[in-house]
């Protein structure tokens, strides 16, 4: 079972296609998220 549609899972022939605008934004938090736990992890090394 996927996730994904079926046009993301085939390869198309003229190329890689961008991605998503769902993907990006999905990237974007986790990034976000990611640098939000390592900001707060420093700075509690640094407290300490």
């Amino acid at each position: 079972m996927s996730y994904l549609p079926n046009d993301e899972l085939q390869p198309e022939k003229g190329g890689r296609k961008p991605p998503s605008m769902n993907r990006i934004a999905i990237w974007v938090i986790v990034g976000g998220v990611g640098v939000y736990f390592l900001g707060t992890g420093i700075i509690g090394l640094l407290s300490k």
